[in-house]
């Protein structure tokens, strides 16, 4: 069955960095663009980027731009969302998306 599982978010202080990942199972990972997304208590789920199908083209909200870069390894099944600059609003659990299929999400908290 499909499924996308998110790894390493955690606890990191203002202007520190962090590393998202996610795992693809289930479908082919080649054939779809890829998106993180990210969703805080109260606030409907916003999205943070998007990668093409080849990584070559790459789409930010204005909100991480500058500050993300997300990328793909297709040989792998494996989508990434480098965070640096980190502020506290960027604080929220962040999902893995490829069509309707979601991840369980990964919680960063940014916090002194």
């Amino acid at each position: 069955q499909v499924q996308l599982v998110e790894s390493g978010g955690g606890l990191v202080q203002p202007g520190g960095s962090l590393r998202l990942s996610c795992v693809a199972s289930g479908f082919t990972f080649t054939i779809y663009p890829m998106s993180w997304f990210r969703q805080t208590p109260g606030k409907g789920r916003e999205r943070v980027a998007t990668v093409s199908t080849a990584g070559t083209t790459t789409n930010y909200a204005d909100f991480v731009k500058g500050r993300f870069t997300i990328s793909r390894d297709n040989a792998k099944n494996m989508l990434y969302l480098h965070m640096k600059n980190l502020k506290p609003e960027d604080t929220a659990v962040y999902y893995c998306n490829a069509g309707s299929a979601w991840g369980q999400g990964t919680q960063v908290t940014v916090s002194a």
